[in-house]
Order: structure tokens, then sequence, then C-alpha cells
């Protein structure tokens, strides 16, 4: 069985307006970085999680993204997220962080949750 070597620079794009949004946040919390996660949720699977860090968590992958800001990927989550692109919308007044992972299968009707695909994790 050959081993995948995944680039942490490769496994996930984040968009200037995602970055600046991370930037933004890590700035009034103090903290160094964003932490990209899945956690079992919903009807349908799984659901993001980011959490904002001081450190890098134990087996992730960090990217680095602008002003010394760094987006750490939970390690088994990676083949999940593989070519997933993060932006940061507006839509009228509000505002969201939108995931567009390649891997994701189907969305639960709420919206909170989604499979991945059989071949994709």
């Amino acid at each position: 069985m050959p081993v995948e070597i995944i680039d942490p620079q490769q496994a996930v794009t984040v968009t200037p307006a995602a970055s600046r949004h991370f930037r933004d946040q890590c700035r009034q919390s103090h903290e160094a970085g964003i932490f990209l996660s899945l956690k079992e949720s919903g009807c349908t699977g799984y659901k993001y999680v980011l959490e904002l860090v001081a450190v890098q968590p134990e087996a992730s992958l960090a990217v680095a993204l602008e002003d010394d800001i760094v987006l750490y990927i939970d390690a088994k989550a990676v083949p999940a997220l593989q070519g997933m692109v993060i932006d940061y919308v507006r839509n009228g007044l509000n505002h969201e962080l939108q995931f567009q992972n390649p891997n994701a299968d189907e969305y639960c009707g709420c919206g909170e949750s989604f499979s991945i695909r059989e071949d994709g994790a």
C-alpha cells in the first residue's frame, strides 16, 4: 500500500477574505491560529468545527495564512477536507464562512451536517 504524502498548503485553500476574517478573529481573542476539524453531528454525519487556539494542536497540519496567522487542520480530517476552499462572503447584511468541499456528498435539510463520499474519507 503506497504512503500518501499530503502538502498542507494544498489540503485546504483559504481565500483572502476568509484569511482576513481569521486574522481579525485571532487578533480579537489574542490567539495564534484557528483549528479546523470534523465532528460527528446531525442527521447526515459530520460538521466543521473551528476553534481559536494559542498553540498548534497535536496531530495537526499547519497552513500559513497572512500576518502570521495559522490554520491548523486535524490530520485525521485531511482526507475528507482535501481540496476544500474556505471563503468568507457577504450576503446582504450577513457575513458567513462558506466551505466548498469536493468530498462532501449529501447535506441535511437544516444545513448543519453533511456526509463524506465513501472514497473521500
